[in-house]
C-alpha cells in the first residue's frame, strides 16, 4: 500500500479545564469533517461564554492532514492558536477543532505563561475526548436500474464495501463507503456492471 488510509481524530466532543493566576483556560474539542462547522461551533461557545476574553481556536482537516487553521482572537500572536495546532500536530490528530476560551484572572502570565496554559488545556482536552482510529474511506453514489439490484448488491457483498443509504424505486440509488486502499480495484468492477452511474461525493 502506497499510503496509508487510516487517521487519527478526537474521540468526542469534550471540554476540560486549565487555570493559572486566576485565568481560566476552558478547552473545548470536537471531531468535524468540514471547515464549514468551525464558525458555528465558534458562535456556539461565544454565546455560552459571552463575558470571556479570547476565544481562541486550532483545526486540522482531511486525513492526509493537510489542512489547518488557527486563530489567536486577540491574544499576542503565536501564544495561543499555535500552541493549540501543536497539540494536534504532536498526537497526530486530524478531522479536530479545539477552541479554548479564556477568562482573564487580573495577572498577566506573559508569552510562556500563555502559551503553556493553551497547550496545557488543549492536552488536556484530547486527553479527555480519547482519540481513535478511522479509516480513510471515499463516498460515492451509485445509481442502477431496479433490475440491476442483484448485480450490484452481489458485488457490495464480494467487496466488502459498506451501504450508509439506500433507496430502490424504478431507479435505485445507493450511497456507499469504500476504503481508500481498495478503491481503484473497487470502482472499475463497479464500473464493469451496465447501467450504473457512479459518482464520487467526499472522502472521509
Amino acid at each position: 500500500m502506497l499510503f496509508e488510509d487510516t487517521y487519527l481524530t478526537a474521540g468526542k466532543p469534550a471540554e476540560a479545564l486549565f487555570t493559572d493566576r486566576g485565568s481560566k483556560f476552558i478547552a473545548h474539542i470536537y471531531p468535524i469533517r468540514a471547515e464549514t462547522e468551525v464558525k458555528p461551533l465558534v458562535a456556539q461557545l461565544k454565546a455560552k461564554h459571552p463575558k470571556a476574553n479570547h476565544h481562541c481556536w486550532a483545526m486540522r482537516l482531511s486525513p492526509d492532514r493537510s489542512i489547518y487553521k488557527l486563530n489567536d482572537d486577540g491574544e499576542p500572536s503565536g501564544t495561543a492558536g499555535r500552541p493549540i495546532l501543536n497539540v494536534l500536530l504532536s498526537k497526530n490528530v486530524t478531522n479536530t477543532l479545539i477552541v479554548v476560551v479564556r477568562y482573564f484572572g487580573g495577572k498577566l502570565l506573559g508569552v510562556p505563561g500563555l502559551i503553556n496554559a493553551y497547550k496545557t488545556a488543549a492536552e488536556e482536552a484530547v486527553k479527555v475526548s480519547g482519540v481513535i482510529e478511522k479509516i480513510s474511506s471515499d463516498i460515492y453514489t451509485l445509481e442502477f436500474d431496479y433490475l440491476q439490484m442483484n448485480a450490484v448488491m452481489k458485488l457490495i457483498k464480494e467487496e466488502g464495501i459498506t451501504v450508509l443509504d439506500q433507496q430502490a424505486n424504478s431507479i435505485c440509488t445507493i450511497q456507499i463507503s469504500v476504503r481508500k486502499a481498495k478503491v481503484n480495484q473497487t470502482i472499475s468492477k463497479l464500473n464493469s456492471l451496465n447501467n450504473t452511474k457512479i459518482t464520487y461525493l467526499f472522502s472521509n
